[in-house]
């Protein structure tokens, strides 16, 4: 297990210069926004605009705060993306323009390398156990929480992270029924 600390998230800005992004986590470690296998990163859009193009990438975003966003996807009519849709998956090396129709927002962006790795991004809520099946799980706590494994416990704040080694079994403890986190998964090719 290793403990990700909001507090410690590298900020860094967007690769077409438009923002800035934190990010959460990358494999392999160190790894930049050329060359990364997967990487876990929120940013706040506070301008309508185009996202950053990712050749060979796959991404799906969420909304962590704010009241939506429109994504036109490869010139395609726009979705509206709220707190409270499903995770959006689409590839990042197509045309993304965004518009803000309420605002500013704070997005989650997952995106692995499509040569190399496949994620899956689930928002759940109250307790919850599971076994990591995939290489690597990330959870993202939305709300203070509590992580148990063979190795240990671990207490999470809002937009801590803890990311597991697969095959370890974990049971998530929420402070509230209602406590809310992102189940985060990344599986080699």
């Amino acid at each position: 297990m290793t403990l990700l600390r909001a507090s410690g998230y590298k900020h860094m800005p967007w690769k077409n210069g438009g923002g800035e992004t934190v990010e959460i986590a990358v494999f392999p470690p160190e790894a930049s926004v050329n060359d990364f296998d997967w990487r876990v990163s929120m940013a706040t859009v506070a301008s309508n605009g185009p996202f950053s193009i990712f050749p060979g990438i796959d991404r799906t975003l969420s909304i962590l705060r704010g009241n939506g966003m429109a994504l036109a996807i490869a010139g395609g009519d726009p979705l509206l993306l709220t707190a409270q849709s499903l995770p959006l998956p689409f590839p990042a090396d197509v045309p993304v323009d965004a518009t803000l129709p309420a605002g500013p927002i704070t997005d989650l962006n997952v995106m692995t390398r499509r040569s190399t790795f496949r994620h899956a991004v689930q928002r759940k809520s109250g307790p919850f156990s599971g076994q990591t099946a995939a290489d690597t799980t990330l959870v993202l706590a939305l709300d203070p929480l509590t992580i148990s494994t063979a190795n240990g416990r671990e207490q999470l704040d809002r937009l801590d992270g803890l990311l597991i080694a697969g095959g370890l079994s974990f049971a998530i403890e929420a402070s509230q029924t209602d406590s809310a986190f992102f189940l985060i998964t990344f599986e080699r090719i």
